[in-house]
């Protein structure tokens, strides 16, 4: 080796470029995987919690109903008349067995609607799915006989009813059913929630496709999800050693080899249910081992030009070197020889000082590469230049948007489709009037790309007066009012809202209203607001509403104080923004 590295400049050149660039790559290569790895488990835990806070929304929404239900059977005119009437009429038995079963026949989730009445009233029971031959609930009373005077509700665990169709694992709510005149219990109602649906809601979750959500009850028994023998059992059973965290927290690590796992935890107020995600870590590995051939495959692949690069750097550096060493062989020292100035002792000196007549000619090769490198260099500005031109940001959106496709992904493709569109407009190359059908165009785009974010949230509706459809205005006044009231009126509420915007000609103007059904705003934040809009045309201010100022300024500096932007509201019914626009354009 040390007589292979002696024998040649070449080949120490190489030997210690290669080395010096191999190492660094090589760890840069293990560090990368690791973080990867890291990476990779932090987002799977991430996306696990955001499934099992959605899979918690869609459960409380499930309780919630079952709850408001009951309230309204139980204050409902006929139930009261039913329970507290001693004659039996047929007629009206078999009205309210109608109405109990429409009730529940509109949802999906609820197995059953059961009245039970103290007396001798026959029992009130819905049949359009199964008929109950035994039910398997559990009664609260036999332990405690005054529950229900320290407790309004009941929730229970998994049970069974017996039904001519076979059993039927449910979970029931029970509440007692009270006069609303004297408060006399008169009966128990029980609402039961069909586990198949449930277990159904959760089993098409989202998880990983390895992992899966149990849903646990108070004393962390599985009341749904999983294997269907593994209801009824303790969590803990299935998972010895394991500590049920009501608090939202994530237990890492759990178990050893390969079924090693992460279980994470969500808690379902009101009812003091929890979910129970669980994450094999063979999912981990899957992905692991795609970043570790990525890696491997990167790697080869730079050590091999690397390697090839050096190897003919190398060579093109010492080349002209071995050239003129064969030359100082056979040169006449008398002849007209070019000339190289002197800067070492080494070989290249050597060389150099034999031919320091070069001199000469060594400057204007100099003044060469100078040059070639100035060009150099300002062709790569050109190109860094050319890389943040605003097309080359649509044209990565496209490549992004047809790989989506290809990939079958229609919705990242249609965000992505959405998200172009409206940075091309956004930029517009400086311009600042657009068409109306232009605008309306920026503001689908905007809500296509909400509503992939946040879907079944909110509709969007567009009404504008076709003789708009070409008139001109200030462009980006639409999108900020659509997104304050998404924000602000829409995502503030539990149930889904919607948007309204409207453009109308009326007497030589252009009227937009940006209307939602949102919470609305009470008097003093609406007060606070329309201060803050009128303070905005005077001095700047980068507290509150910014989009809405910008709106205001913009609208004023370009169409005069007519056009300013108006905010009416009312709590719990909505907000509208409203502003006019010359038809003839812009006013500067």
């Amino acid at each position: 080796m040390k007589r292979w590295l002696a024998g040649s400049l070449k080949h120490k050149l190489s030997f210690m470029l290669v080395c010096s660039l191999l190492i660094p790559l090589l760890l840069l290569g293990v560090v990368s995987y690791q973080l990867a790895s890291s990476v990779t488990e932090e987002k799977a835990k991430q996306s696990g919690m955001n499934t099992l806070r959605q899979i918690r929304t869609n459960l409380e929404f499930i309780v919630l109903d079952a709850e408001n239900m009951s309230v309204f059977l139980i204050g409902h005119s006929d139930t009261q008349k039913y329970l507290t009437r001693n004659d039996n009429d047929a007629n009206e038995y078999l009205k309210m067995i109608g109405f109990l079963t429409n009730l529940a026949f509109s949802k999906k989730y609820i197995s059953d609607i059961t009245i039970q009445p103290d007396g001798t009233r026959p029992t009130l029971s819905t049949f359009f799915n199964y008929t109950v031959t035994h039910s398997g609930a559990p009664d609260p009373l036999k332990t405690d006989s005054d529950y229900y005077a320290d407790h309004p509700k009941y929730w229970t665990s998994l049970y069974e009813n017996e039904t001519i169709n076979g059993p039927e694992r449910v979970i029931s709510l029970m509440r007692p059913v009270r006069n609303i005149n004297n408060f006399r219990t008169l009966g128990t109602l029980t609402i039961s929630l069909n586990e198949e649906v449930i277990s159904t809601y959760l089993k098409t979750s989202g998880l990983v496709s390895n992992g899966y959500v149990l849903l646990l009850d108070s004393d962390g028994v599985i009341i749904s999800g999983g294997e269907s023998k593994w209801l009824k059992h303790k969590a803990t059973d299935l998972f010895p050693g394991l500590t049920i965290s009501r608090d939202g927290s994530v237990v890492s690590g759990y178990g050893r080899g390969e079924d090693k796992k992460t279980i994470l935890f969500d808690q379902i107020p009101g009812v003091n249910w929890t979910l129970m995600g669980v994450i094999p870590y063979s999912e981990y590995k899957a992905q692991n081992r795609f970043v570790l051939s990525l890696t491997a495959i990167a790697l080869t692949i730079s050590i091999i030009l690397l390697v090839g690069l050096v190897l003919y750097l190398v060579h093109r550096v010492t080349r002209p070197l071995s050239r003129l060493s064969a030359v100082l062989k056979s040169a006449n020292p008398d002849g007209d020889m070019p000339r190289f100035p002197v800067t070492t002792t080494d070989e290249i000196g050597q060389l150099m000082h034999t031919y320091n007549k070069f001199s000469n000619r060594i400057a204007h090769l100099t003044e060469q590469v100078r040059e070639n490198e100035a060009r150099k260099k300002e062709a790569d500005m050109r190109a860094l230049q050319a890389q943040i031109n605003p097309h080359f940001l649509y044209n990565t959106l496209s490549s992004v948007h047809w790989m989506a496709l290809m990939n079958k992904d229609e919705r990242i493709a249609e965000m992505v489709g959405s998200l172009s569109d409206f940075l091309r407009f956004s930029l517009n190359s400086g311009e600042e009037f657009c068409a109306i059908s232009q605008e309306i165009a920026h503001a689908r785009h905007y809500a296509q790309i909400q509503a992939i974010r946040f879907p079944d949230q909110f509709e969007l509706h567009f009404i504008i007066h076709p003789a708009l459809d070409q008139q001109r205005m200030l462009k980006l006044l639409l999108q900020p009012l659509i997104e304050n009231a998404l924000i602000h009126g829409i995502q503030k509420q539990q149930q889904p809202g919607m948007i309204h915007v409207i453009a109308d000609y009326i007497d030589g103007y252009m009227k937009f209203t940006v209307e939602d059904t949102g919470i609305g705003m009470e008097k003093e934040t609406l007060k606070a607001l329309r201060e803050q809009l009128d303070s905005a045309l005077y001095r700047d201010d980068t507290s509150g509403s910014y989009g809405l100022k910008n709106v205001q300024r913009r609208l004023v500096l370009h169409y005069g104080l007519d056009s300013r932007l108006t905010i009416d509201s009312v709590p719990g019914q909505g907000t509208k923004a409203t502003f006019i626009i010359p038809v003839k354009g812009a006013r500067k």
